[in-house]
């Protein structure tokens, strides 16, 4: 599930707060007059960029994949069927949920905490994705397919401005969301009272479109991802933004790639 406190209300705030980058004077102690020559604009190196971004994602990816291979090749699946999700595993899954909350309120830690979700998530996703692949051979293959392919459509999309990123669409986005993520918490909440709903992860007609608006609403907020790294470029955000952005990214393409997962087991089954 994407993490809709990272979005561009805060991005502003925090790049509003330091626009005039590291390390800079307070605004009220400057003097308004200077007479000793000309200067030059020293945070000019200091701005955020799409190639800086781009970089940083490219990290956080690597660092995933490399987690996700060690959660793949330690995870264990018997003949019957059955798999025992790995305890780090576990522990990752819940750093990883840690890390988005704190970055949500202190962007600035996206640096540090983005490395470090990458790591935690991707150990969760190779042993989700070894399951999965145990049950249904070649599955993840088709999701890791699928979600480069809904990225790279969402892309030309964006860029080509059939979707237009409009304060309205972007607040139907984030409303339906949050509107999602509150439904997973309550119906995991009821899990466990031993209170299951069913078509989260059946294969009825109901279950796939589920997982189909679900999937649909994770690529919208892939077009929100992009305009938000765009106007961060365009208006000269603090290069430390470039690590926020990457981090909302990554957080989507995860969930993306979830839903991708769950949707193709659910079509695999009929």
């Amino acid at each position: 599930m994407a993490n809709p406190l990272l979005n561009d209300k805060k991005a502003n705030e925090v790049a509003a707060a330091t626009k005039a980058g590291w390390g800079a004077p307070d605004p009220a102690t400057r003097q308004t007059t200077i007479d000793d020559g000309p200067i030059s604009p020293w945070d000019s190196a200091k701005r955020m960029t799409v190639g800086g971004t781009a970089t940083a994602t490219g990290v956080l990816l690597v660092l995933l994949i490399a987690a996700a291979t060690y959660g793949w090749m330690n995870t264990d699946v018997n003949a019957a069927g059955s798999w025992n999700l790995p305890m780090m595993a576990i522990v990752g899954i819940i750093v990883g949920f840690v890390c988005a909350i704190v970055v949500a309120f202190k962007p600035a830690l996206a640096r540090i905490l983005g490395p470090i979700y990458a790591i935690g998530e991707g150990v969760f996703l190779g042993a989700i994705s070894r399951a999965y692949n145990e049950f249904q051979s070649g599955i993840v293959v088709q999701a890791v397919g699928a979600t480069l392919g809904v990225f790279a459509v969402m892309l030309v999309l964006y860029n080509t401005r059939i979707i237009k990123v409009t304060s309205r669409f972007r607040r139907n986005i984030i409303m339906a969301t949050i509107g999602l993520g509150v439904f997973y918490l309550v119906s995991f909440v009821l899990s466990l009272f031993g209170v299951t709903v069913p078509f989260i992860n059946d294969a009825s007609l109901l279950g796939i479109g589920f997982s189909i608006f679900a999937a649909g609403l994770a690529a919208m907020n892939l077009a929100l991802d992009f305009d938000l790294i765009e106007r961060g470029s365009k208006e000269g955000w603090p290069k430390q933004m470039e690590w926020f952005c990457a981090f909302g990214l990554l957080i989507t393409l995860v969930w993306l790639y979830l839903e991708l997962l769950r949707l193709l087991a659910k079509l695999n089954r009929n």
